[in-house]
């Protein structure tokens, strides 16, 4: 996490500085970006860099925890929408997320943080996803899902469907880069992968 002095920063320097290194972790891997381009471009010197900021994983960790916030407060937007249907809002998030990637660097940036990430920036994905799906923003989540049309007992049988949601998501987007497929055949094997989960796999028993 950045330090206080970063947070003390006037609006427009932090803008720069983030702006900066995302344009820096488009260009390359995570493992090849440099503080020195960072820090070129936001006009900073190395010494303040490491005021706001313990190494270059510290920033992007940073990064992409402020687009998660904003993905929830989206997807909270869609569970009302689709009046709590957890499937259909989870499907149209990862539409939103897939084609919110429009532009050349962010895909770059998507690319680069699929196929390069380390073992450290990966461990910190999941314990931010762990923090998010038991913090207040998640308890919203919970509270507006129906859960008459989920097949499970208990509430905690939530955190497995996102675990797993985000799982299936991870590997679309990193088969879609690796394979070059369109963000409509990335769409649509992501919607097939849903209507399994929400239909299973087995055919019930007065279908046999």
């Amino acid at each position: 996490m950045p330090k206080q002095t970063f947070f003390n920063l006037p609006e427009h320097k932090k803008k720069k500085l983030l702006e900066s290194a995302e344009m820096e972790f488009a260009r390359v891997p995570l493992f090849e970006a440099s503080i020195a381009n960072i820090i070129k471009m936001a006009g900073i010197s190395r010494g303040s860099f490491y005021q706001y900021f313990e190494d270059k994983d510290d920033i992007y960790i940073y990064l992409v925890d402020e687009k998660v916030k904003t993905a929830i407060i989206y997807f909270i937007g869609l569970l009302e929408k689709h009046n709590g249907d957890l499937i259909e809002a989870l499907t149209e998030m990862y539409y939103y997320f897939l084609y919110s990637f429009s532009d050349e660097e962010e895909k770059h940036l998507l690319r680069n943080a699929l196929l390069f990430t380390t073992y450290r920036v990966e461990s910190s994905f999941t314990s931010m996803l762990e923090k998010y799906l038991q913090n207040e923003h998640f308890k919203l989540v919970e509270g507006l899902i129906n859960k008459d049309r989920l097949n499970i007992s208990e509430d905690k049988d939530l955190l497995h469907i996102f675990k797993l949601v985000s799982g299936l998501a991870f590997n679309n987007l990193i088969e879609k880069t690796v394979k070059g497929l369109t963000d409509e055949e990335a769409m649509e094997s992501f919607k097939r992968s849903m209507y399994l989960i929400k239909h299973g796999i087995y055919k019930q028993e007065n279908e046999k």
